[in-house]
């Protein structure tokens, strides 16, 4: 078979990752809390400097969002945590692609396999770098191997070929859809997060109405604006989210297109040269 990362390292490299996400999700919600408490909540974002008891001072959103409740601080961490893993994903995903468009890579591949020169395109490999690089030049390795090897027929050489590229692509994949996971979480998490918030909020308005005699407008005014903070931003939090997340789906499906197109290419000249 082609040299490959052995199964240990890409462990290895599953374990820091998940130690990475760890670390990331409790920081940034550590952040949220910071910026709820220290800077939104600040006493110059408010009337009498009271940040507990008295109102944002007119068109200080800062002090608005204070008013949000306990479950803002929550909300703007995954607000953060999309921010963090998206950047994240798109500096793996920019490597993975390589150093040029991977379109043209392939088609200067697959024109050196019409040509018969496998050093050519193992070389336009290495200087093309990235996940679908690394998949390709493992199959073309393969390719010169089972060349080598008297005792494989075609049809034997053509399916080694293929698994080879196909167990490259198993290491390879798992690293451009590490984190995907916790934003898609994100999606359906920061929506129904900020609705939690929503009802806490309303709950606290019709406590205000609910207030012996005269309704007690302040409170009603802090339950509806708790209320309405906490679902734009949780609505925020999950569009931000669910773009994200399609781009880099979006992103992966084509690389993998790639690798398959390029495979097959591998492939079928092995075979259409070796009858």
């Amino acid at each position: 078979m082609a040299t490959a990362p052995k199964p240990t390292t890409a462990k290895k490299e599953s374990s820091g990752s998940n130690i990475f996400a760890s670390l990331t999700i409790i920081i940034c919600l550590v952040i949220g809390a910071l910026l709820w408490k220290f800077v939104m909540g600040s006493p110059t974002n408010f009337e009498g400097g009271d940040p507990e008891n008295g109102h944002p001072l007119p068109g200080n959103y800062f002090g608005m969002v204070y008013k949000g409740g306990f479950i803002v601080p929550v909300l703007i961490g995954m607000l953060l945590m999309v921010i963090v893993f998206s950047i994240e994903r798109y500096f793996v995903i920019n490597k993975a692609t390589g150093s040029g468009n991977v379109d043209v890579f392939v088609k200067k591949i697959q024109g050196y396999l019409t040509a018969g020169n496998i050093e050519a395109a193992m070389a336009e490999c290495d200087k093309q770098k990235g996940s679908v690089a690394n998949v390709i030049k493992s199959g073309l390795k393969k390719y010169r191997e089972v060349e080598q090897d008297s005792r494989l027929d075609t049809e034997q050489a053509s399916l080694a070929i293929q698994k080879d590229i196909e167990e490259a692509t198993a290491l390879e994949m798992p690293m451009l859809e590490q984190n995907l996971t916790v934003i898609a979480t994100l999606v359906s998490v920061g929506t129904l997060t900020g609705l939690l918030g929503t009802v806490s909020g309303m709950i606290k308005a019709f406590a205000g109405l609910a207030t012996a005699g005269a309704p007690d407008q302040a409170q009603l005014a802090n339950g509806i604006s708790e209320a309405l903070i906490n679902t734009a931003t949780g609505i925020l939090t999950s569009t931000i989210a669910i773009i994200m997340y399609n781009i880099f789906t979006s992103k992966i499906d084509k690389l993998t297109y790639s690798i398959d197109e390029a495979g097959f290419s591998i492939v079928q000249t092995y075979a259409s040269t070796h009858k």
